[in-house]
């Protein structure tokens, strides 16, 4: 029975089976050895206690093996202290400590951070004629890696063969996880292959710490081959292994990859836990696709699990950079819902979205309400809301603000002396945006790249190269690299002075500095030579771009369309008729394909990317057709359209009333695997209703709930910021009843939030 215990549970029963059996039966010191045991592997440390005691009140004699069981589990916990009680308890029965009763000691030091105590116990062992094993090495090469001191629990371990002692698994994935924690997966990689020649097999456990370490290498194919390598060796990997790859995808923007891992979990019977869920909404988010990440929040309440404060941290996130702030909210109504606490993060998260979104006075009121809430207001919180009223051009309440702040013994960061300094550059004090920067030392802040970079952006605005250079010099004197950024802002400058020598020096400056261009970097140099006449080494440079690995922007499209637009001409005779915000509006069908014919004549291939750019600037402003008839360039091209490209459709075709075939694209999307923005459910939804089409926008939304797409988000994006705010009451009931009868459940807020719209709508 003991030894078929799997949980808590089972213990706790056969612990009381135990004492049943007591009144008839004496259990023998074999049998409560046993049962300690098996206390012992669940950490229920309390009841071990209690059956100690019964044990002696049972004049049950302990033995060594009783005693070293108490002292371990209580080294488990790093409780030395009690642990010790014990030690005397052996030394008053006339017994000798043994490797087991060492070896737990050292555990113990090592669980409470006193690893000068446990290397104690540990060189004790030899002095007393008691064998070290590889459990004692183990235990104190783990201690050593978690206080930092990796090279020296590496010589710990090139030592166990002088004590004869072998290295384990364990022995070699302890040093391999530290070193990939250290940035140093190189030496992890190389002790991994140490450790296969000394024919030691790598299990679970070892390849899903590399698999992290090269994730976050970014070396995502080894990663992925090293799961594959797992699966070779019929080693099943667990939902830590599955999720280390998850993640890594997920960093880098690849969710699609994410997503096939997923995929693969399920298959293989690996149930996803609530990490595996948020770094896949983190994924989604960070992609700018919120709607998909809200699919999984429904996902995750179908599998019975409950999403955790990290999960609605994660989605409000999503939409506040999406600039969706409404549906954040009801998020945040959402979490208090699921009975989670708003945090600072959460908090932070929406007056962020606020300021960005120009809206201070009410991330304001979200601030001055937070110690009501018993939130502390950090650092990060201030500096979006100081952010916030310098992008309103409101830099004296800045400054105020700035003050109260280190009056409060909130001390600030790096990043807000910088978004001060930049709104009152924005406003023309600079001088005071120099104090600023003369202050952060005194104040214990280092000024950094970016505080440099704006004051020489300031001053190169202003034609004020010398002193530009005088910063340039003092920020390389303080010990800074120039990056990108400051030198993209010497070329904008050069550029904008028309001063192409000046430019390719500083290009040279860069490459000698071995800085790499960036997308805007490599945009202003199209830029510059676009401005000088220079198209084809405008091209020349798209061509470096590419090859570098850059996709070029729809700003770089732009720039590179206006030019050709222009013939390349001087701009001083024609720039000024053609504005970068209006190429959309007067390109011609013919110039894009000169810039086809140019790319191809640079050896730029023609991906999906270029024709997603030109397609959304095209729609944006309403001009269908070009737009369709550069999606039939690209499918003779050979080219598939992204998702991107069908949802410009979708949009411009509702912009223009054109909602039939605003339609055939939407089911063109489904059909092509692509799930469309809810935005654009609202628009052709709506659209079709303004129409006088009733049966087709029903049709729509009934097929639009077998898309997956998370319940709640569906009535906040479709019926109340759709429906309700167009007045259109009876459609809205309509469609809520289409829900409610196909079993399509709404939170309590969200009914809530639909009330209070019909309410609002009936009284006007």
């Amino acid at each position: 029975m003991i030894k078929s215990c799997e949980t808590r549970d089972d213990a706790v029963f056969v612990m009381g089976f135990v004492r049943e059996m007591r009144c008839r039966f004496k259990v023998d010191v074999w049998g409560y050895n046993k049962l300690l045991m098996c206390l012992s592997r669940f950490v229920m440390i309390d009841d071990m206690k209690c059956v100690y005691d019964e044990m002696l009140s049972d004049m049950i004699k302990p033995d060594i093996y009783t005693f070293n069981t108490m002292i371990n589990a209580y080294c488990k916990l790093g409780n030395v202290v009690e642990a010790e009680f014990y030690l005397s308890k052996i030394l008053q029965a006339g017994m000798n400590p043994d490797t087991h009763t060492y070896t737990s000691f050292v555990l113990g030091h090592c669980r409470r951070k006193d690893v000068d105590s446990a290397f104690k116990v540990f060189k004790e062992m030899s002095k007393k004629g008691c064998q070290r094993n590889v459990v004692s090495y183990n235990n104190l090469i783990h201690g050593l890696c978690e206080g930092g001191r990796i090279d020296e629990a590496m010589e710990l371990f090139l030592g166990m063969g002088d004590d004869g002692c072998c290295p384990n698994v364990r022995s070699y994935t302890i040093l391999i996880d530290a070193l990939c924690g250290l940035d140093r997966r190189e030496e992890a990689l190389c002790l991994f292959d140490l450790m296969k020649e000394k024919g030691c097999e790598p299990n679970v456990h070892t390849y899903t710490v590399l698999i992290d370490g090269l994730c976050k290498d970014f070396k995502l194919d080894e990663a992925r081959g090293l799961l594959n390598v797992m699966s070779e060796k019929k080693l099943v990997p667990n939902v830590v292994t599955y999720n280390a790859l998850i993640d890594g995808y997920c960093k880098q923007g690849l969710v699609d990859f994410a997503l096939d891992v997923f995929d693969v979990m399920e298959s293989n019977n690996c149930i996803p836990n609530v990490r595996t869920y948020n770094e896949l909404i983190s994924g989604f988010c960070t992609i700018k696709k919120v709607h998909k990440a809200m699919t999984l929040l429904d996902k995750m309440v179908e599998r019975k699990m409950s999403p955790s404060d990290v999960t609605f941290n994660l989605l409000i996130h999503g939409q506040c950079k999406e600039g969706e702030i409404g549906s954040a909210f009801r998020l945040l109504k959402l979490m208090e819902e699921n009975d989670l606490a708003p945090d600072e993060w959460t908090y932070c998260t929406l007056v962020d979205g606020l300021c960005k979104r120009g809206r201070v006075e009410e991330a304001s009121t979200i601030f001055s309400s937070m110690k009501e809430k018993g939130i502390k207001v950090n650092v990060a919180m201030y500096t979006a809301l100081i952010d916030g009223y310098c992008k309103a051009e409101k830099a004296d309440f800045a400054l105020t603000l700035f003050k109260k702040m280190i009056e409060e013994g909130c001390s600030p960061n790096a990043c807000t002396y910088n978004v001060l300094i930049k709104g009152l550059c924005k406003q023309g004090k600079q001088l005071e945006g120099d104090r600023l920067l003369e202050m952060m030392p005194g104040s214990g802040v280092k000024p950094t790249i970016e505080s440099y970079g704006i004051l020489i952006e300031q001053l190169l605005k202003e034609s004020a190269f010398g002193q530009a250079y005088k910063v340039f010099h003092l920020m390389v004197s303080m010990g800074h690299k120039p990056d990108v950024c400051i030198y993209t802002s010497f070329l904008v400058a050069y550029y904008n002075e028309e001063k192409l020598k000046e430019a390719e020096d500083v290009m040279n400056k860069m490459a000698e500095a071995g800085v790499m261009p960036d997308v805007m970097a490599y945009t202003v140099m199209i830029d510059g030579y676009g401005r000088a006449g220079l198209l084809n080494r405008a091209f020349d440079v798209l061509k470096f771009m590419v090859d570098a690995g850059h996709e070029p922007s729809q700003y770089t499209y732009s720039i590179l369309i206006k030019h050709l637009s222009q013939g390349g001409l001087d701009l001083k005779t024609e720039a000024s008729s053609i504005n970068i915000a209006d190429v959309w509006k007067v390109v011609k069908y013919e110039t894009l394909l000169e810039l086809f014919d140019k790319m191809v004549e640079h050896r730029c291939p023609l991906k999906t990317n270029i024709f997603s750019s030109l397609t959304t600037g095209l729609c944006r402003e309403g001009r269908l057709e070009e737009a369709l008839r550069l999606l039939d360039h690209m499918q003779s091209c050979g080219i598939a359209p992204g998702e991107d490209i069908y949802t410009s459709m979708v949009n411009c075709c509702c912009k223009l009333k054109m909602y039939e075939d605003a339609a055939r694209f939407l089911d063109t999307m489904l059909t092509q695997g692509f799930l469309p923005h809810l935005e654009s459910y609202k628009l052709l939804v709506c659209g079709l209703y303004d129409d006088g089409n009733t049966e087709k926008a029903k049709t729509t939304f009934f097929r639009l709930l077998g898309c997956g797409y998370n319940n709640d988000e569906v009535a906040w994006k479709l019926l109340i910021d759709g429906l309700l705010k167009k007045g259109l009451v009876d459609r809205c009931l309509e469609l809520l009843d289409i829900m409610e009868k196909n079993r399509f459940r709404l939170s309590a807020h969200t009914y809530s939030l639909l009330l209070d719209g019909l309410d609002r709508t009936d009284n006007k």
